[in-house]
């Protein structure tokens, strides 16, 4: 059966079968690439993107199990930055893989998640994580870079909080004692790395952070002046007033729209494909990009 094509613009209503913003166990997700493509072939999707942070361990297996189920995958990855202070996360959808500077760059965010997590670890414990590597480690369940997620079910395991969320809101979410992010490259760095790959950089949820609408401005500005050519209109579920105008701060900037559940795990409220309508907006989506133009074709519907 062909895969249906993709719109060229949003037109609004209900959401696509498009995800370009999912996770799997090769980050810190709870599903194989192959799990992660049979549940979003469950969902009716089409068109998907792995994007495991500051690693693309998975996308070959991802690649390969899209193939067998009629799905168009995407090879990406999502890598940690930092901007202002602030930890971000952008979006690298790369049809061409990692190479150059990218790849040698997800060598050296592999080494930072590991020293990052043994300083995550050393400031837990004081809080009354007792071996909170460890800890974190079971959770993981397996040998990948840690990331705050498991540190969060670790807190979630030993009663210390009631759950992730709590977590992330008093020991690990910005500003908080298991923050740290000074072993991550500059966000034009992160754009650059993407950018000399052949991919396109796209800022992963920009309401997330809680940005005035002036610094979130800023924000965009400095990731297209680096480079950056999308950013996440739709992450999940959120406020429709507050995409409307997102929507707006994209099209002054001459930026493309992409969409993403962020999902990591079965059982949550996010599931692949799962997301707020999309408004009506002259904003591109980022697929109609020519160097997505080849991933497209071979996905394309037969004549």
């Amino acid at each position: 059966m062909p895969i249906p094509a993709l719109p060229v613009r949003f037109e609004g209503g209900d959401s696509l079968s498009i995800d370009l913003h999912m996770h799997s166990t090769a980050s810190d997700g709870a599903l194989s690439p192959t799990g992660l493509v049979a549940l979003c072939r469950d969902r009716g999707l089409t068109h998907i993107a792995l994007t495991d942070h500051d690693t693309m361990d998975g996308v070959g297996e991802a690649v390969q199990a899209g193939e067998a189920s009629g799905l168009a995958v995407l090879p990406a990855t999502e890598l940690s930055t930092q901007w202002r202070g602030i930890n971000l996360h952008v979006v690298g959808l790369l049809p061409e893989g990692a190479r150059g500077a990218l790849a040698e760059g997800l060598v050296a965010q592999a080494d930072a998640r590991e020293k990052r997590a043994v300083t995550i670890a050393a400031r837990l414990e004081k809080i009354g994580l007792d071996d909170a590597l460890a800890r974190a480690r079971e959770q993981a369940g397996s040998e990948r870079p840690l990331g705050r997620p498991d540190f969060a079910r670790a807190l979630v395991a030993a009663g210390l909080v009631p759950d992730v969320g709590t977590a992330f809101a008093k020991h690990l979410g910005n500003g908080k004692a298991g923050d740290v992010k000074a072993l991550w490259p500059h966000l034009r760095e992160g754009v650059r790395w993407i950018v000399e790959s052949g991919g396109i950089a796209v800022l992963a949820h920009p309401l997330r952070h809680k940005l005035t609408r002036r610094k979130r401005g800023l924000l965009l500005d400095d990731f297209g002046a680096a480079g950056g050519r999308a950013a996440e209109l739709i992450s999940g579920f959120q406020n429709a007033d507050v995409t409307r105008d997102l929507a707006r701060q994209l099209q002054e900037r001459d930026l493309l729209a992409s969409l993403g559940s962020d999902f990591h795990f079965p059982g949550g409220h996010l599931s692949p494909g799962s997301m707020s309508p999309l408004p009506r907006t002259a904003v591109a989506p980022v697929w109609t990009h020519p160097r997505l133009a080849a991933w497209i074709d071979r996905a394309a519907p037969a004549a």
